[in-house]
């Protein structure tokens, strides 16, 4: 009997399977479409999800962020070129100009001052004519303005392009002063200025004496405080006692040495080194009371509590004077007539406090 063939063996059949392969691979081979088309179809498949691939992009050679930094930096280096440019240009102008250069003491203006003359203030400016005005040096100007004895302060401005400001105060005189036999004048910080050659201020001061040519500016203001108190004291209440002085020593902090003068005289008074207004008060209240008993009243001192001793600068001896219970009176304890009571002598006068 015979056997029944098969349509194809396993051997067959294996083959088959690998021509179709072979073939559907050069197929894809030749579609690129069918093999991304496959590669979609295997990743769908696929059990797990891959993110797409993301499309290159071309970038520059430097981060957008770099760049924007250089570009400021650029700019501002631009800036500060040109603005550099610009200053080395006007300052070369402003120095070589013409325009800016001080041609005559025309061009210099002083104010504020009456007793500072014009002559004094160009002996200072005088080295800065013909010069530019960006090269005048202010500040030293300025102190060299204030050495100047009646000047207090000064300013000196730049006036564009060619002049010059100068603005003065000037001192303020409170009293005379002898200075080696010389008058002068001296503010209240002890500055010791000449008469002014104008005759348009008018001065009425007591004359201060005491106070030595090589005395240090500090050691004179520490003296003139104690005659502005001396001056505030006395015109307290507006009394004006300080119109009735001629002059003031101060070569004793402690014992202020002032000069009387009236129709009698003139009487040297010790008024201390305070309470200048009580002890002048008796002064005024005792002295045709004095000028009574004494020939000549020569100086008082009023320095010392309940006493006050007559012609203390030119004593030789002592005669003693007693104040009468009630009325101030005064009686000589050893009696001697008034005109054998000598110049020269010392008398002792008891008086009430006065307040």
């Amino acid at each position: 009997m015979a056997r029944k063939s098969s349509s194809a063996t396993p051997e067959e059949e294996l083959e088959a399977r690998v021509s179709d392969f072979a073939a559907r691979s050069r197929g894809f081979d030749e579609s690129p479409l069918d093999a991304r088309m496959l590669d979609l179809d295997d990743e769908a498949e696929s059990p797990f999800l891959r993110g797409q691939k993301r499309v290159p992009v071309r970038r520059g050679a430097l981060p957008r962020k770099a760049a924007s930094r250089i570009k400021i930096a650029l700019i501002l280096i631009l800036g500060v070129a040109s603005v550099t440019l610009i200053w080395i240009t006007l300052h070369q102008y402003a120095t070589r100009s013409w325009r800016f250069r001080i041609d005559s003491s025309d061009n210099i203006q002083v104010s504020g001052s009456s007793n500072v003359s014009r002559y004094q203030v160009m002996e200072v400016m005088a080295s800065d004519l013909n010069r530019n005005v960006f090269f005048v040096p202010l500040e030293l100007r300025k102190q060299q303005l204030e050495q100047i004895p009646w000047v207090q302060s000064a300013s000196v401005m730049r006036l564009l392009p060619d002049r010059l400001n100068i603005v003065v105060k000037e001192r303020t005189p409170v009293a005379f002063v002898q200075v080696n036999s010389h008058i002068e004048l001296i503010d209240a910080n002890g500055v010791v200025m000449d008469l002014p050659a104008s005759q348009q201020a008018r001065y009425s001061f007591p004359v201060v004496v005491g106070m030595p040519d090589t005395e240090p500016v500090s050691t004179r203001a520490a003296r003139m405080k104690i005659y502005a108190q001396l001056m505030k004291e006395l015109d307290a209440g507006g009394a004006h006692y300080s119109r009735d002085l001629s002059d003031v020593d101060l070569s004793d902090p402690d014992d202020v040495k002032a000069t009387v003068t009236d129709a009698n005289g003139a009487v040297l008074v010790h008024l201390g080194s305070s309470n200048f207004l009580e002890r002048f008060r008796i002064y005024v209240a005792h002295v045709q009371e004095w000028r009574a008993q004494f020939q000549r009243l020569e100086s008082v001192d009023l320095r010392y509590e309940h006493q006050v001793i007559v012609n203390p600068d030119s004593a030789s001896g002592k005669a003693k004077v007693g104040a009468a219970p009630g009325n101030g009176a005064s009686n000589i304890d050893a009696p001697a007539p008034p005109a054998t009571v000598q110049s020269n002598s010392a008398v002792k006068h008891k008086t009430k406090k006065h307040s």
